[in-house]
């Protein structure tokens, strides 16, 4: 049962429950999910400038969310993404990382499910991820859930599962509070270990023709040089999704060196 609009709620997913908040009321209703190892704080931003009731959550393993038992599948995190955009009514939906392989998946079951979508930063398609960003998760994976505050210092310095990786002073800020967060118990190591560790290699869309049938408007925004984001995978979808619009911004962090240009693009696309 959700709460009223702004409290931090739960909803029973398939697997348990999940966290769950919605801010702003009336029309379009919108869903984010977030990417690994984030959260409803940290994927806000993307929701700066879009009109109407805005719903976030928590994936399995995140926040206060459940944390199942292994294995953990893109359909798993799909069913949840849908649970959640079900209890809210919510038309449109915005995913980051992991986020969007989860809609990504629940498009192929269910391609007009939406009216409008946002791809920020997928990850991969039709093929299990390898090669050393892929290998570096998971081992950071295994370390944050021993609870090594080190390793969760360096994940989100170096990605946090939002594009948010840029050199400087504020984004190593960020990243030793968002360490703090883990090792407080606020974010569940286990539960983002466990997301590290098992779903980067994983396929998100088990057959890339089942995208032909997703004739929704599409935007999907990605960052050169991004090695965990490769920018081909969002130049792939503009060639699979048949009303894709392509956004490729230059390397430096989304949400560090590109906050305004991302506003504008993701607030006009889903507002409109």
């Amino acid at each position: 049962m959700v709460t009223p609009a702004g409290r931090l709620a739960q909803v029973a997913g398939p697997a348990g429950p999940l966290d769950l908040l919605t801010v702003g009321r009336g029309e379009p209703a919108t869903v984010f999910a977030h990417g690994a190892g984030s959260s409803i704080d940290t994927t806000r931003p993307f929701a700066s400038g879009v009109r109407g009731a805005r719903t976030f959550f928590h994936f399995r393993g995140h926040g206060r969310s459940v944390v199942p038992d292994l294995p953990w599948s893109y359909a798993d995190l799909a069913a949840e993404l849908r649970t959640v955009a079900d209890e809210v009514g919510a038309t449109r939906a915005l995913g980051v990382s992991l986020g969007a392989g989860a809609l990504l998946r629940l498009l192929c079951d269910d391609p007009d499910r939406f009216e409008r979508v946002v791809l920020v930063l997928p990850a991969g398609l039709d093929r299990p991820r390898r090669g050393p960003g892929v290998d570096e998760l998971q081992r950071l994976g295994r370390r944050i859930a021993e609870g090594d505050r080190a390793a969760a210092v360096e994940f989100y310095r170096g990605d946090g599962g939002a594009g948010s990786a840029a050199p400087g002073a504020a984004a190593d800020a960020w990243a030793e509070q968002m360490a703090d967060e883990v090792v407080a118990g606020r974010l569940s190591a286990v539960g983002i270990g466990r997301a590290l560790t098992t779903v980067p290699g994983q396929v998100a869309v088990p057959d890339v023709a089942l995208l032909a049938r997703v004739t929704v408007p599409v935007l999907v925004v990605g960052q050169e040089d991004d090695v965990i984001h490769p920018a081909s995978v969002a130049r792939r979808l503009g060639e699979l999704l048949p009303q894709a619009r392509v956004e490729v911004l230059p390397a430096g962090g989304l949400l560090w060196a590109h906050r305004a240009t991302v506003r504008t693009l993701v607030s006009g696309f889903l507002s409109s």
